[in-house]
């Protein structure tokens, strides 16, 4: 499976581990990919929704690679939101 969640708030996926805390890069795109929204790579440095929202033109390539690979984790082993 290639999966294994820890208990300080990371994940390792396809080899790499990524931080999991709410605004984290990897949540952002876990988050979209939960609720049906499509890839807009972001994140937020002080937690989902608080504080400034990092663009793309200011991500760094880990960043980046941490979102992408979010959204790719929710889509193989995640849920969706249910809107019935």
């Amino acid at each position: 499976m290639n999966m294994i969640i820890e208990e300080n708030n990371t994940v390792e996926y396809r080899g790499e581990v990524f931080d999991r805390t709410h605004g984290s890069p990897f949540d952002r795109g876990s988050a979209d990919s939960h609720y049906g929204r499509r890839q807009d790579p972001h994140w937020y440095p002080e937690g989902s929704y608080r504080g400034e929202r990092i663009e793309p033109e200011n991500m760094s390539i880990a960043e980046m690679r941490a979102y992408f690979m979010g959204y790719e984790f929710n889509e193989r082993f995640g849920d969706k939101k249910n809107y019935e």
